[in-house]
């Protein structure tokens, strides 16, 4: 059985495209939602789940809505006008779902992309500032402001609620796209917290992903970026022992993994390739499937692997590219020889002080046999990450250390 947490995380961006399909004004329906989901989560514990959970935040959102707009009407209309519109029922149901619409909503061409990715983390990801921060790496504040712009300049520009026209569709899919995958990573592997998964979040991505290559079957990205997400999510059941301890990939024991997730997600990145362009989330999810075609760690074929991070590397630079480009590296040329190219990347300002680079380098440290040193960085790597399971895995691994 759900909690009521999660409940209402999966219930608020149904909600939300609820509101905004019958008002309008983006802003004041996410405002009145929030205040149903505060009032629901006071309300539900002690008294019970209604039966119709939804139907019961459409209903308290859109009285809530009301008032605040008989608020913002007062000083132009007379009480007679507002009374005479306000509804005297509970807000329908809807007959569809509308959360794709409301990603394309979030995704306006009037906001920056870093915008854009923010308040679709929020309204439709459900994930919280102190989230949407960690996964675009700004500090909160920043998240917040940006959110709170957001949501004026959509109400500023009088942006609509539905599909937009053909010609915009690239760009907003692109800004999509991006938020799917930080939602989808935020769920496989949470940035903070006890638990090293939130399925909700994962299962979230992939549902929308799999609306969006509904709607868009040629686009090989949009494939591509469903078959990264299959595929790694197929690892999932082998990441954790019993006791919730992060298993690494090359001790998962790899009977556990999803084959039918493995099979479409290979289908879908091998047509893509084959069919479209190439682009980021495509090579993401081929080295994927290298990983997952692999019967054991020691058959990886890192040398393709390699050479798909550098191709990745050409076309979409990023930190964490950099850092998977250098262990595959190493798995190739050696341990030192990765190491010489960390010591050399390290600098970048995004790696300063990460977990990620103390982590990188005590693996490498500790398959060049400098096992004290492995120690060293794999308790700092474990000081400076919020992930608790991750925590322990890296302390497990420094205690290891002959």
């Amino acid at each position: 059985m759900k909690s009521t947490e999660d409940l209402l995380r999966e219930l608020a961006p149904q909600v939300l495209t609820a509101l905004v399909r019958h008002h309008g004004d983006f802003d004041a329906c996410e405002d009145a939602v929030q205040e149903a989901l505060l009032a629901a989560a006071v309300q539900w514990p002690d008294e019970g789940v209604p039966g119709n959970p939804k139907g019961w935040l459409i209903t308290v959102a859109s009285r809530r809505r009301i008032e605040l707009w008989r608020s913002e009407s007062a000083r132009k209309r007379r009480e007679e006008t507002v009374a005479a519109l306000a509804p005297t029922a509970p807000e329908p149901m809807p007959a569809t779902d509308d959360t794709l619409t409301l990603l394309l909503l979030c995704c306006h061409p009037s906001l920056t992309t870093v915008s854009q990715i923010a308040l679709t983390l929020r309204a439709v990801g459900g994930l919280t500032t102190a989230e949407i921060a960690r996964a675009l790496l700004v500090p909160e504040s920043t998240v917040a402001q940006r959110i709170s712009r957001a949501k004026a300049r959509i109400k500023a520009d009088g942006a609509e609620f539905r599909m937009p026209p053909p010609g915009q569709l690239p760009e907003r899919v692109a800004a999509v796209l991006h938020v799917l995958y930080l939602i989808f990573n935020e769920g496989y592997t949470a940035s903070s917290g006890p638990v090293l998964h939130r399925v909700e979040l994962s299962s979230e991505a992939i549902r929308l992903t799999r609306q969006l290559h509904t709607l868009l079957p040629e686009d090989g990205e949009v494939s591509g970026l469903l078959a990264l997400m299959l595929l790694t999510d197929a690892r999932r059941p082998a990441r954790t022992r019993s006791d919730g301890a992060l298993v690494p990939l090359n001790e998962q024991d790899r009977t556990r993994w999803d084959r039918t997730a493995i099979a479409e997600g290979t289908a879908l990145v091998t047509r893509a390739l084959a069919t479209a362009p190439i682009g980021p989330y495509q090579l993401q999810a081929a080295i994927a499937a290298l990983h997952d075609e692999a019967a054991r760690a020691e058959d990886t074929d890192w040398r393709q692997i390699l050479g798909l991070y550098e191709l990745l590397e050409t076309i979409a630079p990023g930190p964490m590219v950099t850092l998977n480009r250098i262990v595959a590296y190493a798995m190739v040329h050696g341990p030192r020889a990765g190491l010489e190219r960390l010591a050399v990347a390290e600098s970048a300002p995004a790696l300063a002080n990460s977990h990620r680079v103390h982590a990188v380098r005590a693996h490498l440290l500790d398959l060049a046999g400098d096992h004290a040193a492995a120690r060293t960085h794999y308790e700092r790597a474990a000081r400076l990450t919020l992930s608790i399971p991750e925590q322990r895995y890296l302390h497990s691994r420094a205690t290891a250390q002959p």
